[in-house]
């Protein structure tokens, strides 16, 4: 039976992984770069995102990896600037930080692998990265790194994001840990703003970037703040293969759980810190044709202006969320659909019971909510995405983001 079990910790639970991060000039107060290195290059796989604006670096990664055939002996992470929409110049500096920190790393510069989040159209001062990659360096070895590391690739996050499991395979034990930061700009569609994972496991990095696409596809990708799909995502598992434990046809089942373990916690966590947030929402839907038709219409629900504003006041406006589900797109049967927070049924086959409207404001009240949807349509198909509610506050913080 599989056995994932959470530990302490987070980049660095793993065997063999040095993670740290320091100040280096980018934001004007705070840490914000970031670095992470595994005893020996590791195997890697990334999802990026499907925006076709995307970064300079996810462009040099991603070129990285195909050129190293998955292979990674660093990890660049900056915050406050995203170094997006920076043309040419923007490359450039992306492949100067790698070359740099690959000096430091006594490897080549495709296999570092650079990631940056926060203002987009912002040139990356190159300059400051390289002096704060020298500090980092020099202290990779003190305690405490991977929580400064978790700091530092935070923008608008209101707390750092970092867990670890321990998973029981057919092979035997080993780590999993991770670290991501996301706050706004939320709806992935590939992978997540940023997030990073360690295991100290031995795996192939073609069955390594199966893995991390079917743990990303039911966590990652379940999620939404606002549904915006940055210009940034994505998604990094390095394998070290400290702990000796080889993943292969018997023990993959319990690998992908264990990924998929530690990749739910930090999306929840994630969503429990959007921008403004004050509520953790599952949408539930079931009834529908097929799970594409379901996941299709949670994330019509779980993006839903209206919906998201009447959680956050508590008002068990039924009519909204059967409104959104009718205009999603998929098979819908008003005749037969119900909608209910938690256990309290509002609306089932035709007929509103408003008599409970006071029992689900209630619930509507909690810090964690469960907003189920049956469309009707009769099918066994059913998913389910995490949301927050929406607040005075997001719209607070992205009216003067820049400014």
């Amino acid at each position: 039976m599989t056995r994932v079990v959470p530990v302490a910790g987070g980049i660095t639970a793993p065997a063999g992984f040095r993670a740290t991060g320091v100040h280096c000039g980018i934001k004007a107060k705070g840490l914000d770069l970031a670095v992470i290195v595994p005893d020996a290059p590791a195997a890697a796989a990334a999802v990026f995102t499907v925006n076709r604006a995307q970064a300079a670096p996810v462009q040099v990664s991603r070129d990285h990896l195909q050129r190293t055939g998955g292979r990674t002996a660093a990890v660049v992470v900056n915050s406050g600037c995203a170094n997006a929409c920076t043309g040419e110049d923007g490359v450039r500096v992306a492949r100067e930080i790698a070359a740099h920190a690959a000096r430091h790393a006594g490897c080549r510069p495709d296999e570092v692998f650079v990631a940056s989040t926060g203002v987009i159209g912002v040139a990356l001062d190159g300059g400051r990265v390289a002096a704060g990659l020298d500090a980092a360096f020099a202290t990779l070895d003190a305690p405490g790194g991977q929580d400064l590391a978790a700091q530092a690739i935070m923008t608008t996050d209101p707390f750092p994001k970092a867990h670890a499991a321990r998973v029981e395979t057919a092979g035997g034990a080993c780590t999993i840990g991770g670290m991501a930061k996301g706050s706004g700009m939320i709806e992935p569609r590939m992978a997540t703003m940023l997030a990073f994972l360690t295991t100290d496991a031995r795996i192939a990095p073609a069955l390594l970037q199966r893995a991390l696409r079917e743990a990303v596809d039911v966590t990652f990708n379940a999620i939404t703040v606002d549904g915006e799909c940055s210009t940034n995502d994505c998604a990094l598992v390095l394998a070290g293969g400290a702990s000796g434990v080889t993943i292969e046809a018997p023990a993959y089942a319990a690998f992908v759980e264990g990924l998929r373990t530690v990749c739910e916690r930090l999306a929840l966590d994630i969503v429990r810190g959007g921008e403004g947030a004050t509520k953790l929402v599952t949408v539930r839907v079931t009834g529908a044709a097929t799970a594409d038709e379901a996941r299709t219409a949670a994330r019509a629900i779980a993006n839903s202006l209206l919906c998201k504003t009447a959680i956050h006041g508590a008002d068990p406006n039924w009519g909204r969320f059967i409104a959104v589900a009718g205009r999603a797109g998929v098979a819908f049967a008003l005749d037969r659909a119900t909608m209910a927070v938690g256990p309290t049924v509002l609306f089932s086959h035709g007929r509103p019971h408003d008599e409970r409207a006071p029992e689900a404001a209630a619930r509507l009240r909690e810090k964690e909510i469960e907003v189920t949807v049956d469309l009707g349509a009769g099918g066994a198909g059913e998913a389910t995405v995490w949301t927050c509610d929406l607040s005075a506050d997001y719209v607070r913080i992205n009216a003067d983001y820049r400014t």
